[in-house]
């Protein structure tokens, strides 16, 4: 048996609740990045963080509005998730773009090493494979992350529209 539908009260609690959260985590999370970014000299870095922050805070006053009772509240929850995933997306692509490899513990250089030769790779090609694989899921995850909040907030716009309908 199929539980009966959220009443549109409850819809609009748990989207106020999530949209809370994720967005106070990415403006605090990408405000730090940007600050430690910008600390360490790379402003490219620094600006891709700002502009996480922004996200962030486009989500967060989404949520404002519709704590006040504004529908339109919902395009700044869904505006917000194209806007971090651009921010992820840059971020990934200077990272892929700006490679060196990392200097390795002497506990770490003789796997990498023998890893590289089964591969048949130099082990600073293997490192930059490693690199690319791991940047790549990173924008596949934050790709199917955000797609989903995306989603999740779009199917919830009819219930939450009613919750904050004036009582008749």
């Amino acid at each position: 048996m199929q539980a009966p539908p959220l009443l549109p009260e409850e819809t609009l609690a748990r989207v106020l609740r999530l949209a809370r959260f994720d967005g106070l985590g990415v403006v605090v999370l990408a405000g730090g990045f940007a600050l430690l970014a910008a600390a360490g000299g790379r402003p490219a870095y620094a600006a891709v963080g700002l502009a996480a922050a922004g996200a962030g805070a486009v989500e967060l006053h989404g949520v404002t509005l519709l704590r006040q009772g504004a529908d339109r509240g919902l395009r700044w929850l869904l505006a917000s998730q194209p806007l971090l995933l651009a921010a992820v997306w840059a971020y990934c692509a200077l990272r892929l773009a700006d490679f060196v490899p990392p200097p390795l513990p002497e506990s770490l250089r003789e796997a990498v090493e023998e890893t590289a030769r089964q591969l048949g790779m130099a082990p600073a090609d293997y490192l930059r494979l490693v690199h690319r694989i791991t940047h790549g899921l990173v924008a596949l995850l934050a790709t199917a992350y955000q797609g989903g909040l995306f989603v999740y907030y779009w199917r919830r716009r009819e219930p939450v529209r009613r919750a904050l309908e004036p009582e008749a």
